[in-house]
């Protein structure tokens, strides 16, 4: 059984920073495309930064500069360091990974996956 379950989030002030962990477990061959997305009250997910199993990484304009995504293949883990937060960051935090590939008995498949979250509130 495949899962990605985030660790990290809190309460921090305006200018302060948070790092967020999300760490895929069960029978696993390979991890594909990796992302962080983020959902306020009343808005639209959106994607805030993603990043390749080779290690690129792409950013929404919203927090470049601010945010750095990273991965280790070798933990199965993707990682998201928030520095310079502001109000307007405030929002659940969900690790999303587009293809995991399991073993099977004819060989492999691939699945979507989704963490269930992690609220970063920034607020003084």
């Amino acid at each position: 059984q495949v899962q990605l379950v985030e660790s990290g989030g809190g309460l921090v002030q305006p200018g302060g920073s948070l790092r967020l962990s999300c760490e895929a477990s069960g029978s696993i061959i390979s991890i594909e495309d990796m992302g962080w997305y983020r959902q306020a009250p009343g808005k639209q997910r959106e994607l805030v930064a993603s990043i390749t199993n080779s290690g690129s990484p792409d950013y929404a304009d919203s927090v470049k500069g601010r945010f750095t995504i990273s991965r280790d293949n070798g933990k199965k883990t993707v990682y998201l360091q928030m520095n310079s937060l502001k109000p307007e960051d405030t929002a659940v935090y969900l690790c999303h990974a587009d293809r995991i590939w399991t073993p099977r008995p004819m060989g492999a498949s691939s699945s979507e996956y989704w963490g269930l979250g992690t609220q970063v509130t920034v607020s003084s």
